[in-house]
């Protein structure tokens, strides 16, 4: 069987969050670049899986909880050649889960953050594209420290592989992988697939990951307003991000050097030391 498009994976990330993805189109889609399977975890990818994409292959992996990695899993993490795990959960979802299970010959990194508790208001989501936005841009605010220690990895240690994780993978471990792809040149379409890849890769823990949605919103209803926007992702919320980056800080690149400090240097290592080589 053919390996999915990224058309078909786009498809496929728009399922309604309510319904389950049929296995016939799930397995073939999680077996497939950039997919990894490391066992006991979800919604584990190589940023630079796709085939033609602008960020180098093998370098920056994403991931849900590490909270269930199995001993084979860190094994197989470690043969990836991962050097840096980056857990962007919050203190509270920390104390809560523990931090990382280790991966051998990687160093476990967290930078405490600005927000204590990843709490959200599901009534506020009602509006779904600024509520992302919103929650976006303060993500970027918030977890700047966080966001800053993966830049420094990538310019001080460019042979260096990694992975970044929250508890999902989805919304601070997406916002953080955009920046990462746009950096990088990765075209805005390809962006914003990496970011609805997340529909597809945390369904094995979808029933899972709207049970915690509902504990940290403190619903009880699944139909109250505001909660099916709040678990759904969309086009539109990454654009509408996007946008708000653009008002907020003037684009990714002014946000790397203005808000976190780096030098337009550094900048660009940055940059060059994201891409992938170009064929001759």
């Amino acid at each position: 069987m053919p390996s999915p498009t990224p058309a078909d994976l786009l498809a496929l990330s728009t399922t309604d969050v309510r319904t389950p993805i049929p296995r016939s189109q799930l397995i073939p889609a999680l077996a497939a670049p950039p997919f990894l399977y490391i066992d006991g975890t979800f919604n584990t990818r190589d940023l630079g899986g796709l085939p033609g994409s602008a960020l180098r292959r093998g370098l920056a992996f994403r991931s849900g909880s590490l909270t269930g990695l199995t001993p084979d899993g860190a094994a197989a993490l470690g043969a990836l050649g991962v050097r840096r795990v980056f857990d962007l959960r919050s203190r509270a979802e920390r104390a809560a889960s523990g931090p990382d299970p280790a991966v051998p010959g990687a160093a476990a990194v967290w930078t405490s953050t600005a927000e204590a508790d990843a709490r959200v208001a599901a009534a506020d989501f009602v509006a779904a594209e600024p509520a992302y936005a919103a929650m976006y841009i303060e993500v970027l605010r918030r977890y700047g420290g966080a966001v800053a220690a993966v830049l420094e990895q990538v310019r001080d240690r460019p042979g260096e592989a990694f992975l970044l994780h929250c508890t999902a993978g989805r919304d601070r471990t997406g916002v953080v992988a955009g920046l990462l792809l746009a950096l990088a040149g990765e075209a805005a379409d390809r962006v914003a697939l990496d970011y609805m890849l997340s529909r597809v890769g945390t369904e094995p823990a979808r029933e899972r990951l709207i049970a915690f949605a509902r504990r940290e919103a403190g619903v009880e209803d699944e139909e109250a307003p505001g909660f099916y926007n709040l678990i759904s992702l969309r086009l539109s919320c990454w654009e509408a991000f996007l946008e708000a980056v653009r008002v907020e800080y003037g684009g990714f690149d002014r946000y790397v050097v203005d808000t976190l400090g780096f030098s337009e240097e550094d900048l660009e290592t940055i940059r060059r030391n994201l891409r992938a080589p170009v064929s001759s």
